[in-house]
């Protein structure tokens, strides 16, 4: 069987796999369209709370962003995983335990006002349809690539998909269609590590395999790849540290903080029945997350020592001179997978100096040894350009595994992708139906027309979400860093003074997230230039290229944040404090027993 139809064999069936559960369990409630009746099995929540939380960054674009940083791309690793500790540990249990099944709704009732809920809306829009741009762009490489589309095509066939068990099914269609997708994203992550690790090092679990040595050879895989990349031009693999080091502590607190703050995943912890099935399913999905993120590392390190090994033939295994004539392939004999992947746009080789060969190396190094090797092999820039993206989809290929490991992956790419792309979907339209309509335009609405609004509302969200990937805005690069550090500017610091802070009343919740997210956005848009303002630099608007101690803007949530917390503080002492029953009310959350089923009503 050819590749070509080994893949839409594999993909065709997971994708019926997703309907057909859809179709077994359509919502017939708000309660099962919302929260999937609240009496989702803790395992089988942790396994859709992961797929829920892995998105297409996870799958796709995580490996590939250390692959290309090295130790610094460890930043992600500890940013997200942190982050889902900081939620599974201080806000989910207390959120479960009120009652509710809506991030607006815990803000609007814990802080009496339905403009304060008004408010955490807008800013859980401006998050989740940043957040989505980023999935439906990852849905059309991974179709461009794998289905012979274009990443149009890819997008609208996404599109429908999720329609079919987003729509019908709610978070009851949704929660176990994720279960199903954790499954294929899972293997299709492990199974490619586990060939991989084995070609190698000899050692079929990736997690060991990174640490021990190349197959047939005295030394280590990380020891020979830091060797490598350095004769290369480019920072040592295991010490490289993308700008200074107040700028990764700050972009892994703001990753940490927005994970903790995302809607999409809090909403999973109101789909089990009770306080300690949440904390057992909080528990669950970090074991299920882990097995990926500990394996991220190794697939990210073997992917590049492949990819070098097939530009540089030799360079890997036999320490030729990666200068020599002889040590790039000729660019009519690259392999197919760069074929492959050159029609997609994502892979680019360029002969500089038209000597007909594949020339990979870092021309923007300072290291006076490698510039002087470059110039006398008559180089004139690197000409091989690989977008981080495709390290994960197109590791299989590099390494020659079989078809059908290929097809898997290909799955699991498009598995993440849908699985949180549906999340958010879910948690856009909750917030539209429930936290708006019902609870500011038509309170009296029946569940019935409640049930139809929601629907409407997904279905809406879903042409909107496939407009952002179709056209994207120009601040599309790094979409899932700044959806991240909206919500932990913005939402992060609402809900944990909503629960630790009797005393923040309505006036400081409000004022501190609308701060927290528009100082984050002016930060992000001077650096990305959309603003309008004539005869006026973008950056001159805040001092110049990461003018604040050197922060980045991906990273700038945490000070979003930190602006939050301090306005709601200063304009809390100078309002009036919250009516006693609420302040008994959130004492109340924090004691660690009991719980209010899951209602969603006032």
């Amino acid at each position: 069987m050819e590749l070509q139809t080994t893949i839409y064999l594999v993909v065709g069936l997971s994708f019926a796999l997703y309907i057909g559960i859809a179709i077994w369990a359509r919502a017939g409630s708000t309660s099962e369209f919302y929260a999937a009746g609240g009496n989702v099995n803790p395992v089988m929540n942790g396994m859709a709370t992961a797929a829920d939380w892995m998105s297409a960054a996870s799958f796709i674009s995580m490996a590939g962003l250390i692959s290309n940083m090295g130790y610094g791309g460890a930043l992600f690793l500890m940013g997200w995983t942190g982050g889902y500790v900081l939620l599974a540990m201080l806000l989910a249990p207390y959120l479960r335990k009120f009652g509710k099944f809506t991030v607006p709704q815990f803000i609007g009732d814990r802080f009496y006002s339905k403009s304060a809920s008004t408010v955490a809306v807008l800013c859980l829009l401006v998050a989740s349809l940043t957040y989505i741009i980023g999935q439906m762009t990852g849905v059309g490489v991974a179709f461009s690539r794998f289905l012979g589309v274009s990443s149009e095509v890819g997008i609208y066939v996404g599109m429908a998909i999720v329609f079919m068990y987003a729509v019908f099914g709610g978070m009851k269609g949704i929660t176990y269609t994720q279960v199903a997708q954790y499954v294929v994203l899972i293997l299709a992550y492990t199974i490619p590590a586990i060939f991989i690790s084995l070609q190698l090092t000899g050692v079929a679990i990736p997690q060991l395999g990174l640490g021990s040595n190349l197959e047939g050879h005295s030394v280590s895989l990380l020891s020979k790849l830091d060797q490598v990349v350095t004769d290369l031009g480019f920072g040592k693999y295991t010490t490289s540290l993308p700008g200074s080091k107040l700028n990764m502590f700050v972009y892994t607190l703001s990753l940490m903080i927005g994970t903790a703050g995302l809607p999409h995943v809090i909403m999973r912890f109101f789909t089990v029945p009770s306080v300690k099935a949440a904390r057992s399913s909080a528990g669950w999905a970090l074991v299920f997350i882990a097995i990926l993120y500990t394996t991220a590392p190794a697939v990210a390190a073997m992917a590049k020592t492949n990819l070098i090994r097939t530009i540089t033939p030799g360079v890997v295994m036999q320490d030729s001179n990666p200068f020599a004539p002889d040590a790039a392939i000729e660019g009519a004999n690259r392999p197919d997978w760069m074929k492959r992947w050159e029609k997609t746009g994502l892979l680019k080789w360029e002969d500089k100096n038209g000597d007909g060969r594949i020339q990979y190396y870092n021309d923007k190094t300072k290291d006076a040894t490698v510039l002087k090797h470059a110039e006398e092999a008559g180089w004139k820039g690197n000409e091989l350009t690989v977008n981080a993206d495709i390290i994960v989809l197109a590791n299989p290929e590099i390494a020659l595994l079989p078809d059908w490991v290929i097809a898997l992956v290909a799955a699991g790419g498009l598995a993440a992708a849908l699985s949180t792309a549906a999340g958010l979907l879910m948690a856009i339209s909750s917030a539209i139906s429930h936290d708006l309509v019902k609870n500011v335009f038509a309170p009296d609405i029946s569940e019935k027309g409640e049930l139809m609004t929601g629907k409407i509302a997904m279905a809406i969200s879903i042409v909107v979400a496939g407009y952002l990937g179709l056209n994207p805005p120009g601040f599309a690069a790094g979409t899932v860093a700044l959806a991240f550090g909206i919500a932990a500017s913005s939402l992060f610091p609402a809900i944990m003074m909503g629960i630790f802070s009797k005393k923040m009343n309505k006036e400081g919740a409000m004022a501190g997230m609308l701060s927290g997210l528009f100082i984050t956005l002016f930060y992000v848009f001077a650096h990305k230039g959309i603003f309008f303002i004539k005869g006026t630099e973008y950056l001159d608007l805040i001092g110049g290229a990461n003018s604040f101690f050197g922060i980045t803007p991906e990273a700038f949530g945490a000070v979003g944040a930190l602006v939050n917390f301090v306005v709601a503080f200063l304009v809390d002492k100078v309002t009036k404090e919250p009516p006693e029953h609420i302040q008994a009310m959130v004492e109340a959350v924090r004691i660690p027993r009991g719980s209010k089923a899951v209602h969603g009503a006032h």
